[in-house]
């Protein structure tokens, strides 16, 4: 469960725009915002190295920040409501806190764990995670950190729902109760390559102009012999004149 609290202390942040943003994170300052209610806002700076420290604990951008502004004592209780990061050095480059109240439930997107292993991946089947976040509501200290889907008991073929999701007392699924988690499908198999045979009507015409060279072979044979008697009786008849 969320239930851990993390001190932050800032600073105000008097300049704003780009350029000054620019200043502050060569410096090794993130500039931030905390949003109130209403259109309360208190932009801030920190310390990148004390922000991370307060988002890679246990329950990391879950964890209830008690924000203290620069020259206030009352803390501000505030989850992360969006940041931003260098995409080249995964670097933060800003980031929005928003106050809430610790007896009022707030929705979150939170993320699905897959647990063990699905049987039908022991006989090829090809697991897919369709969504890898949900969206819930509860109280602050209430929004668990993740959600475990146990998928060793699905088949090929089979898909789980957010109905198959357990969620801890105090803690409401708002997504479509319908909506696929994870599925396991059949293994791919590659084409085999198909095997090139010869048609019946080819194999036949070919026969056929085979037989018609040995016709016409004979045909010439048999015209040869004709013009050697023709010519032998030309020949009788001129001596017996």
């Amino acid at each position: 469960m969320a239930g851990e609290r993390v001190k932050l202390q800032v600073q105000a942040r008097e300049s704003r725009g780009s350029a000054a943003s620019r200043r502050l994170r060569e410096d090794g300052i993130i500039p931030g915002v905390l949003y109130g209610s209403g259109d309360e806002a208190h932009p801030f700076c920190i310390e990148e190295r004390e922000l991370r420290k307060a988002l890679t604990g246990d329950h990391g951008l879950h964890a209830i920040l008690d924000v203290v502004l620069e020259g206030q004592q009352k803390a501000h209780h505030a989850v992360v409501k969006d940041y931003q990061l260098d995409p080249t050095r995964a670097r933060l480059l800003h980031i929005d806190l928003h106050e809430v109240r610790l007896d009022q439930a707030i929705q979150s997107n939170v993320v699905v764990e897959l647990v063990g292993e699905a049987a039908g991946q022991k006989e090829g089947g090809v697991l897919s995670q369709i969504n890898r976040e949900v969206l819930v509501e509860a109280l602050p200290m209430e929004v668990p950190d993740h959600l475990e889907l146990d998928i060793s008991a699905m088949m090929i073929g089979d898909s789980l729902r957010i109905t198959d999701l357990r969620v801890p007392e105090g803690v409401t699924l708002l997504d479509e109760p319908e909506t696929v988690l994870a599925t396991v499908s059949p293994p791919t198999k590659e084409p085999e390559p198909e095997e090139v045979e010869a048609e019946e009507g080819e194999e036949i015409e070919g026969e056929a102009v085979e037989g018609e060279g040995e016709a016409a072979e004979g045909e010439g044979e048999a015209g040869a012999e004709g013009g050697e008697s023709e010519a032998e009786a030309s020949g009788e008849e001129n001596s017996e004149g």
